[in-house]
């Protein structure tokens, strides 16, 4: 090994250490001191032992033991030591070049004992020599990559790039080559560039669409022992419109209802092309066909279906099928693919129409009538006609729509379809009559058609003519004769075709009076005039004049009316200040106010007085009478027995019942003040008040008391009416109470079998089954 001389840090040449000894005049220029073998440690040793590096020697160094040599700097005593006699250095680690390619490392010489320095410290570098310890990486893969269909051969599709961690200055370490593994025989890789191209031309993307080629890249020039690494490139064949569009068949069938409504999707159909995304899109046309206008074809942008609409309703009556000729053509064409052919495609297709059950169908749908408002009930004014567009042709009942003739002006002949008048009909209240009618089919009630009668009513001269509006004429007192007060006009109801044409007199009542008279104007008015001058207030405030207008129509008809002149007290400019009689004048010095209070005093006079008389009145009323008002009596015919409990006529038994109208103190009232001739107990204590007894206590009670006035009054009509003896009606379980059929007298009556009727008829057991002997009813 040769040895190298070392320079100090500054640069300048080694020398030895000053030396107090000698002056700086007496020194000399030495030769350089440090000399050691040139340092090389190669990578990776796999040795036990520590491996040997190099040796440092100073000339200073007599070898004896008095010199000692110090390592310091990147790596000292932790991977590079140094045998302080000898200078020796070993490395004592495993060394990586990829990881560090040079250690830089300073020497000094010193004094074993003093550890003073002999010789100027110097630096030297310890260099990693490299061994092909690392293969190629491709840091980017995997790769994707993208290359048309179809392409020529050699196309570039993507390149690939291997990176090796070994010297790329020092031998053929890092000299990578790059081969295919696999995807032959469709592409190809450049050894130096790693350039991937196509191997084959006019590769199709519908027959395969994806290669994943297996690349490797090896160094050392690719010789043995190289080194290798490999990555995976996807390559995906992108598509081109070279596939035109096709119909699966040459021809389609398809059915459709007749009653679907327009526009409607009557079927769908589509041409496959083996293209994707915008090559595969297509647009569809009708080409011929015996249905122009009917069908409509469009492209569902989704699907590229070809969608069928139908534009016109159909009707199976009329046709039943239709024939199409569509085409299906690409949207995107590439030229230079035009020879692979025409890129469309056509197909027939057929339309079934299939029947459904129609409703009847008018025809007209609106039918135009008229009528005059003069015709008789029951004249006929029209027909409806209705058919059922069905092959069955089935029959139709005609009827009409009763919530557009909610008066029911008009019939219908449900078989025939003619509309008559029901009722009589009146121009001016409805002059024109929109009815729907109904046609149902026979066979299938469900099936109900819709047709409209327009009735339109002719007029005629069925309405007088009256004032156009009512009048109020004011007449000045100081008005001179022949001054026109008044202009009228007239308005009928009735519409002639020439229109009105209106004449105007007085009525023959009025035709010689001494204060107006009437000119026509010819032009459907006509003005009132003054006879006279000199019109009072005082001697009259009203005049009625009677007009009589007279229309044109024929026959012609006429109407008197009434026009109101009232005389006015008129400024000098004749307008009207106070119209009407004399008003009453009032005293000087009496205000209103005070004319209200006179008349509100003369109102409370006549209401007490009123208030007095009534009063005077009710009390020498019989009191006889006024209960009988109160309990509504009813004087009842001997020879009528009457309707017995259901009779409801002679009284009302609500008000008869009502005890907040029949008070406790009228009851008294009522008592006879003669002494009674029955045994029975009259007492206040023998009676429970009549509020507090039921409903039919008090009805009982009554009655006991009027009996006993009216038995002792013998000018009293009899009441046996009064419902409570003598009223069992049809349901009661007793015969007839009348004694009108009886055989026998009074006086051989017998009542001891009303003991047997049960409670109901306790009272009247008490009252005549135990009178024999007494001469109270004889």
């Amino acid at each position: 090994m040769s040895c190298w001389g070392l320079r100090s840090d500054d640069g300048t040449p080694d020398r030895p250490h000053s030396d107090p000894k000698h002056s700086w005049d007496a020194l000399q220029r030495q030769k350089r001191n440090w000399v050691w073998n040139q340092f090389f440690v190669l990578e990776e040793y796999t040795g036990t032992d520590p491996l040997y590096v190099g040796k440092l020697h100073s000339d200073v160094d007599k070898g004896d033991g008095n010199v000692k040599y110090v390592l310091t700097g990147d790596g000292a005593s932790s991977i590079f030591t140094i045998d302080e006699k000898t200078g020796d250095i070993h490395a004592t680690k495993r060394l990586d070049r990829e990881e560090q390619a040079y250690y830089t490392l300073r020497a000094q010489a010193v004094d074993s004992r003093t550890n003073a320095p002999v010789e100027d410290q110097s630096e030297f570098i310890v260099k990693v020599q490299d061994i092909n310890d690392n293969e190629p990486k491709f840091l980017d893969g995997p790769y994707t990559a993208g290359v048309p269909e179809m392409s020529p051969l050699g196309t570039m599709v993507v390149q690939v790039t291997a990176t090796d961690a070994d010297d790329p200055t020092y031998g053929n370490s890092a000299r990578v080559v790059y081969s295919i593994i696999h995807g032959h025989p469709y592409f190809s890789v450049e050894p130096k560039t790693g350039i991937i191209r196509t191997a084959l031309p006019n590769m199709d993307r519908e027959t395969r669409d994806q290669y994943v080629l297996i690349i490797q890249a090896k160094d050392m020039v690719g010789q043995m022992g190289g080194l290798s690494g490999s990555t995976s490139v996807t390559v995906t064949l992108t598509d081109v419109n070279d596939n035109p569009p096709r119909f699966s068949r040459k021809s389609y069938q398809y059915s459709v209802l007749e009653s679907v409504p327009v526009p409607s999707v009557v079927a769908k159909l589509k041409a496959t092309d083996a293209d994707i995304n915008s090559n595969a899109e297509m647009d569809y046309h009708i080409i011929d066909g015996d249905a122009p206008g009917v069908f409509n074809v469009t492209t569902d942008e989704e699907t590229q279906e070809g969608v069928i609409i139908l534009q016109r309703p159909l009707d199976y009556e009329s046709k039943s099928s239709f024939s199409l000729k569509i085409e299906a053509t690409n949207r995107n064409i590439d030229p230079q693919f035009l020879t692979f052919g025409p890129f469309s495609d056509t197909a027939a297709v057929k339309v079934i129409v299939e029947d459904v059950n129609e409703p009847p169908v008018f025809s007209p749908l609106i039918s135009k009538m008229v009528i005059s408002e003069a015709a008789r009930v029951g004249m006929a004014i029209g027909t409806v006609s209705a058919r059922d567009p069905d092959s069955s042709s089935s029959a139709i009942r005609y009827s009409i729509d009763r919530n557009t003739d909610l008066e029911r002006f008009f019939n219908v002949d449900a078989l025939t379809g003619v509309i008559s008048t029901a009722k009589a009909l009146d121009r001016e209240v409805n002059s024109v009559h929109n009815i729907t009618v109904f046609a149902t089919e026979n066979q299938d009630p469900s099936q109900v058609g819709r047709g409209i009668a327009l009735i339109t009513v002719m007029d005629i001269n069925d309405n007088a003519p009256v004032f156009a509006i009512e009048y109020e004429t004011l007449l000045c007192e100081n008005a001179a004769p022949g001054q026109v007060i008044q202009t009228i006009s007239a308005v009928d109801k009735d519409e002639p075709p020439s229109g009105h044409r209106f004449y105007f007199s007085l009525a023959f009542s009025a035709a010689n009076n001494n204060n107006f008279t009437l000119r026509d104007n010819k032009d459907n008015t006509a003005s009132v005039l003054t006879k006279r001058s000199g019109f009072r207030r005082q001697e009259q405030s009203l005049y009625l004049l009677p007009v009589l207008i007279v229309d044109s129509g024929s026959p012609a008809l006429s109407s008197t009316n009434t026009l109101s002149v009232r005389v006015c007290d008129c400024d000098v400019d004749g307008v009207p200040q106070a119209c009407g009689a004399m008003a009453f004048s009032l005293p000087v010095g009496l205000s209103t106010g005070a004319l209200l209070a006179i008349l509100g005093c003369i109102l409370t006079l006549l209401v007490l007085i009123l208030l007095i008389v009534a009063i005077r009145r009710r009390q020498k009323t019989p009191l006889f009478l006024e209960d009988e008002r109160d309990v509504r009596e009813n004087i009842v015919r001997y020879d009528d027995e009457g309707g017995g409990e259901e009779d409801t006529e002679a009284f009302d038994m609500v008000t008869l019942r009502n005890l907040n109208i029949i008070r406790e103190a009228k009851v008294q009232d009522v008592s006879p003040k003669t002494a009674s001739v029955y045994p029975y107990s009259t007492s206040a204590t023998s009676r429970t008040s009549y509020k507090t007894l039921p409903d039919s206590s008090v009805f009982q009670e009554f009655i006991w008391n009027r009996l006993k006035v009216t038995d002792v009054d013998p000018s009293a009509p009899p009441y046996d009416s009064l419902q409570t003896y003598a009223f069992e009606g049809n349901g009661s379980v007793a015969e007839s109470l009348s004694t009108l059929e009886s055989p026998s007298s009074d006086s051989e009556q017998s009542f001891d079998y009303l003991s047997n009727w049960g409670p109901r008829f306790k009272k009247l057991a008490d009252l005549y089954g135990n009178l024999e002997g007494s001469s109270i009813f004889s």
